[in-house]
């Protein structure tokens, strides 16, 4: 696995995921859409528009022709969800080998369909062996080799080993999960929510407000979660609370800066427009409420959320409108 990695998607996640990976010592290519982005990265050995200050080491190199991925030994899917049918749908024209590894690092359900990144890659790419990464980890701080850890998920039993063992270097600590679908929700959803907590932040509703939505976020992650096929204890782990906490409380969370901004006043327009790069919290739940909705299931945080990116709600009203729903049990559902 490690002769040529091939990283689709230079942002920063990507890019640090190549940093990590170039411990091995083999080689790793970078993809990116942007030829500018590129020919920073081959010139520069730098990505100032994703990770500023952050050098390439010499074992990565960058390309913008997708076909030169067709002989690598690995696959990493990296870009935002919205690109996930696209590139994949692209990649069946090459000629990759039968079987090859294909680790999926973006976190997000495809808004048309409710389908995960996952499945989606597996849906078109059927030879392929597919697993999900997942868990607290900014790229900021992995691309910086500040200690992180993650669990990788895949239905594939034989697959987990030796991802693990590549996971597993000098700064990083990979976990494994046969829960492919949990893993893959607790990435997703826990954007959503950080948004909402980021919209907390915005009103300056203080720390126990905010405890109290976190807390509230995961108890909905697992409610919905588990209708659509993940394991309960899942939610509990790395890609589920962990994530949850970090994507809530970071300062590097694109997602939170969304709901904070929304709580100052902005308008989503306006701030979409103004980042360069995706806050997958926003295109999330889109599929999110589409599957709620599906199972019946209650979500009044996503829902919330829903209504003020997509149906123009004022954000004090959506947070008034939580703050004032029926009293209940605490285990109770909704």
């Amino acid at each position: 696995m490690t002769k040529k990695i091939g990283v689709i998607g230079a942002g920063s996640w990507g890019t640090a995921l190549a940093i990590l990976l170039s411990e091995h010592r083999g080689e790793v290519l970078l993809w990116g859409h942007n030829p500018q982005i590129v020919e920073e990265l081959t010139s520069l050995r730098t990505n100032a528009s994703y990770l500023p200050g952050v050098r390439l080491p010499p074992n990565v190199y960058a390309t913008d022709t997708l076909s030169e991925l067709a002989d690598a030994d690995l696959l990493l899917f990296v870009t935002p969800s919205k690109a996930i049918r696209e590139i994949s749908t692209a990649l069946q024209g090459l000629p990759i080998a039968a079987g090859i590894p294909c680790v999926v690092c973006t976190k997000g359900i495809e808004h048309t369909s409710g389908k995960l990144m996952g499945d989606v890659v597996a849906e078109c790419l059927p030879d392929a062996r597919v697993a999900v990464l997942s868990g607290p980890n900014h790229a900021e701080e992995v691309a910086q080799r500040i200690p992180a850890a993650g669990v990788i998920g895949s239905r594939d039993a034989a697959l987990l080993a030796p991802l693990q063992r590549l996971f597993s270097v000098s700064t990083f600590r990979a976990y494994t999960s046969d829960d492919m679908t949990g893993i893959q929700l607790g990435g997703a959803l826990k954007n959503i929510f950080a948004i909402a907590a980021g919209v907390s932040d915005g009103f300056n509703m203080g720390d126990n407000a905010k405890a109290g939505l976190v807390t509230r976020s995961l108890a909905e992650m697992m409610r919905l979660g588990v209708a659509m096929g993940g394991r309960q204890e899942t939610f509990f782990g790395l890609s589920g609370v962990g994530d949850l906490m970090v994507t809530c409380f970071s300062r590097h969370s694109r997602n939170r800066k969304v709901g904070e901004r929304l709580g100052r006043g902005e308008t989503p327009e306006a701030i979409s427009a103004s980042m360069k790069m995706v806050a997958e919290g926003i295109p999330t739940v889109l599929g999110a409420w589409l599957c709620a909705q599906r199972l019946g299931i209650e979500v009044p945080i996503t829902k919330q959320i829903h209504s003020v990116l997509y149906e123009a709600k004022a954000p004090h009203e959506a947070m008034w409108e939580l703050l004032g729903r029926p009293p209940r049990a605490e285990a109770e559902r909704g």
